[in-house]
C-alpha cells in the first residue's frame, strides 16, 4: 500500500534538480522552448512557484511510500481560500522501476485521501500531450480534460 510522507530537504534538494531538467527536457519535445533556453526557463518557473523551497505557503510536497522505500514523490498547491477548493498537481513521479506494477493508482488514491484532509474537493493538473501512460493513468483515475492546447509548426 502506498503511502504520503512530507519531503526531508535533503530529498527536496536532490529530486528537484532532477525534475527542472526534466521539465525543461518536456517542454522542449511539446515544442513549447527551443533547447537554448528550456533549462533557463524552467529554472525561473520553479524559483517564482517555489521561492522558500519546501516552506513554500500552500505548497506540499511528499514522498510516495511502498513500506519503508520511497518509490516517488508528489507536488500538490492549495489555496484555501480557492472557490471551489482546488489544489494542482504540479509534479507526479513515480520512478521508472516502480512503473506499470499498479503503484500509480495507489499513489494518486493515497495524494487524494490526503487533500481532502487539506481542504481540497477537486485536484487538477497539466499532463503533455505526448505522455500516453500519464494521460491514460489520469484518465482511469478519474481526471477528464478541461482544455487542451494545441499548436502547429508552420
Amino acid at each position: 500500500m502506498v503511502t504520503l510522507q512530507p519531503m526531508s530537504q535533503t530529498d527536496y534538494d536532490s529530486l528537484i534538480e532532477e525534475s527542472i531538467k526534466r521539465y525543461a527536457e518536456e517542454k522542449v519535445l511539446a515544442g513549447t522552448w527551443v533547447k537554448e533556453e528550456a533549462l533557463e526557463n524552467a529554472e525561473e518557473q520553479f524559483d517564482r512557484l517555489l521561492p522558500e523551497g519546501l516552506q513554500t505557503e500552500h505548497h506540499e510536497l511528499w514522498n510516495f511510500l511502498n513500506g519503508e522505500e520511497t518509490i516517488g514523490w508528489v507536488w500538490l498547491c492549495y489555496d484555501p481560500n480557492h472557490p471551489q477548493q482546488e489544489g494542482f498537481i504540479y509534479n507526479f513521479i513515480l520512478f521508472e522501476a516502480y512503473r506499470g506494477k499498479g503503484f500509480a493508482k495507489q499513489a494518486i488514491a493515497a495524494l487524494e485521501e490526503q487533500a481532502k484532509s487539506l481542504g481540497v474537493k477537486k485536484l487538477s493538473l497539466h499532463v503533455f500531450a505526448h505522455n500516453q501512460i500519464a494521460r491514460a493513468l489520469y484518465e482511469k483515475t478519474g481526471f477528464a480534460e478541461t482544455g487542451i492546447y494545441m499548436s502547429k509548426p508552420i
